[in-house]
């Protein structure tokens, strides 16, 4: 296990426990609005884009109804997360500080839009950690294409083999392992398809565990 040069982040449901308040909301949403979608419809939404998210919903409840639907799951949504800090996952801190310790170069990678996510981050105290903050509406084709992870790299000025990418989605991961990032997944909400464990990635309980390995890689090794 090579030791990083720096460390790419996914914020949703990885650093910030958001993606139970964007089911919570989107489940309200759709009760409002009088639609019945399946939570397997819901999960393929987790770490696309907005447009993915749109041709996703919109093959289950038609283009009318989406943007009813779309309207009052942004309004619930937007109301918590935006106004107050959202819990912070369980070991991102420790991770956070120990990239920090080891004066590694990080960045966010996110789906979301850049100015919302700073917004998040600053509300739960972690904007500071980052050196870069590439949002959905910053690049051209978003995850899980790999140019967020790319552009990342290349902003935090390091060839992508070089890096680290932590995810909890098969999109994230989908999109840090086609950029050529060492990836570790953390999951969330969903567990790994098969074809996305198929890539041999590290799959671990939490972000704890991302910590314990990055403190090992760091450390030099004495041969005797």
């Amino acid at each position: 296990m090579f030791a990083p040069k720096a460390i790419v982040f996914d914020m949703d449901g990885l650093l910030l426990d958001t993606e139970r308040i964007a089911l919570s909301t989107f489940e309200h949403a759709c009760t409002q609005r009088g639609l019945n979608v399946s939570r397997h419809v819901y999960e393929r939404c987790i770490g696309t884009s907005i447009q993915g998210t749109r041709d996703i919903l919109v093959k289950a409840v038609g283009a009318q109804a989406y943007e009813g639907l779309s309207r009052e799951w942004a309004r619930l949504y937007e109301a918590r997360v935006l106004t107050q800090a959202v819990d912070i996952k369980d070991g991102a801190i420790e991770l956070l500080e120990l990239a920090q310790h080891l004066d590694l170069p990080i960045a966010l990678a996110t789906s979301t839009a850049t100015e919302l996510a700073k917004t998040k981050m600053r509300l739960a105290g972690l904007v500071e950690f980052f050196d870069v903050i590439i949002g959905g509406d910053a690049v051209e084709q978003p995850k899980p294409h790999p140019e967020p992870y790319l552009a990342a790299a290349r902003a935090l000025g390091h060839a992508p083999n070089e890096c680290w990418a932590v995810e909890d989605s098969d999109n994230g991961v989908r999109a840090a392992h086609a950029a050529g990032l060492l990836v570790f997944q953390v999951p969330d909400l969903v567990q790994p398809a098969e074809s996305v464990r198929a890539f041999g990635h590290r799959v671990v309980v939490s972000l704890h565990d991302v910590a314990r390995v990055l403190s090992d890689a760091a450390t030099p090794r004495t041969v005797t």
